[in-house]
């Protein structure tokens, strides 16, 4: 019951974090394009590399902690429903290479990140 706690908590902080952090994003970069969705995909996904590998390897959490900041706080930071429902208007918009673009960069600048995440975390180590 605890894990479901600690999700849920972390859930809402991190909806809230991304409602803010992608209306900052918008209001310095423009909407010509959903760079806000792709930011904080591409930033909590460095966090959640960088997390879970620091986690194991420097301090051990207890699965609430771990669940809370992982699931909850970084699973509703970063948003691929968003990022689908963006892809897809650019496409409806016959905005092709845009759309291609947009997610070409979401995934490969993603899973990038990840992997940047994970190596800091382990050069810290």
């Amino acid at each position: 019951m605890i894990n479901i706690f600690a999700i849920g908590i972390g859930g809402f902080i991190g909806a809230v974090l991304r409602y803010l952090f992608t209306g900052w994003i918008y209001r310095l970069a423009g909407t010509s394009l959903p760079w806000g969705t792709l930011v904080v995909n591409v930033a909590g996904s460095f966090i959640l590399g960088f997390f879970l590998v620091f986690e194991m390897t420097r301090l051990t959490l207890s699965p609430a902690l771990r669940n809370f900041v992982a699931i909850g706080i970084l699973g509703a930071f970063t948003t691929f429903s968003t990022f689908s429902y963006e892809a897809v208007n650019l496409i409806q918009d016959q905005l092709y290479m845009k759309a291609l673009f947009y997610i070409l960069l979401n995934v490969i600048i993603s899973i990038i990140a990840v992997w940047f995440g994970m190596v800091t975390a382990r050069i810290m180590g």
